[in-house]
């Protein structure tokens, strides 16, 4: 009867929107968003308004915004949910669900040992990342963070902090190796990981020609891997539509009991001082016709290790 009732309530995945990422998240990230649409919906089927919600349950809005949007510092108690259902009268078979979803936001990912080496803005994103299923990123400039060798992780962190010291740049290159385990983890399976690059970020010798080569080196064993494709826009393809939109991810996730997805596809697009996370229809889908343009421009599998291979002699 629950799983029934779960799989009919029809909860929007699409919300928010456009929207700058700038609090930290506490807890597993993926149930916290989960729990929040569903006490959004049932908030709006009861034609409750937040001011109205918060009054009653004697919080502040900004408490209910952060429950229904999934973030904020502080854990979400199962008596704020209990209190949540009361009002918005959810019968109570999904009221137990909900407060057993509550419960699931408490488990800590590993990224949580190092918030002090990841930006308020990213920490949703590594979340987001570790429940992928599949994930697809294009990159203009520089060698995705999932596969980057160590050395390269070091030059592009002092290229960006020239003062950084050698304690804080060992943390922040370690979080993206921690990063790196998921291609390999056994349960769950790793995530599909179809990566894009232009033929400039082969051709930037960052850290230097050595770095580089081993770095070239690792990204075309890396596409050996049944799970990993990574393919090369040449330059002599010319521009696409993914030139205007710049470096971008594309996260999906696995699916419920229902066959639907646990979480709405959500593209993510990074800039210096904070990040975009896009996930309405109409965003997905013109980043997906930008994902089309790359896939008929872009180099095949064996074609794209050959320029790997190419490349690598030019720097030896």
């Amino acid at each position: 009867m629950l799983r029934h009732r779960l799989r009919h309530l029809q909860f929007p995945v699409f919300q928010n929107g456009r929207e700058v990422i700038m609090t930290t998240e506490v807890g597993s990230t993926v149930p916290r968003r989960q729990l929040g649409r569903h006490l959004r919906l049932l908030r709006e089927r009861a034609h409750v308004t937040v001011k109205d919600a918060a009054e009653r349950l004697e919080i502040s809005p900004q408490k209910v915004w952060r429950i229904e949007t999934g973030r904020g510092q502080e854990r979400i108690r199962s008596l704020d949910v209990e209190g949540m259902c009361r009002v918005y009268a959810a019968p109570p078979d999904l009221t137990g669900a909900l407060v057993a979803l509550a419960k699931e936001t408490k488990a800590k990912g590993w990224w949580q040992s190092y918030l002090d080496a990841i930006p308020e803005w990213f920490e949703l994103y590594v979340g987001l990342e570790a429940s992928a299923n599949h994930i697809r990123k294009y990159e203009q400039v520089l060698i995705p963070g999932l596969l980057q060798t160590r050395a390269y992780a070091e030059a592009l962190f002092r290229m960006h902090q020239p003062a950084i010291t050698a304690e804080d740049l060992d943390r922040s290159v370690t979080v993206r190796q921690e990063r790196q385990a998921l291609l390999v983890r056994a349960l769950p399976a790793p995530p599909v990981l179809r990566v894009m690059l232009s033929e400039a970020v082969l051709r930037q010798p960052l850290g230097g020609a050595a770095t580089m080569t081993t770095q070239l080196r690792a990204l075309r064993a890396a596409s050996e891997a049944p799970h990993i494709s990574i393919r090369v826009l040449p330059f002599a393809a010319g521009p696409t539509r993914a030139a205007v939109a710049g470096a971008f991810t594309i996260l999906e996730f696995p699916t419920n009991f229902a066959g639907d997805p646990t979480e709405p596809p959500t593209v993510y697009s990074e800039a210096l001082t904070g990040a975009l996370y896009l996930d309405r229809p109409e965003e997905i889908a013109a980043y997906e016709t930008a994902w089309q343009d790359l896939e008929i421009a872009a180099l095949g599998e064996g074609e794209s290790r050959e320029m790997m291979g190419s490349i690598i002699k030019e720097l030896s």
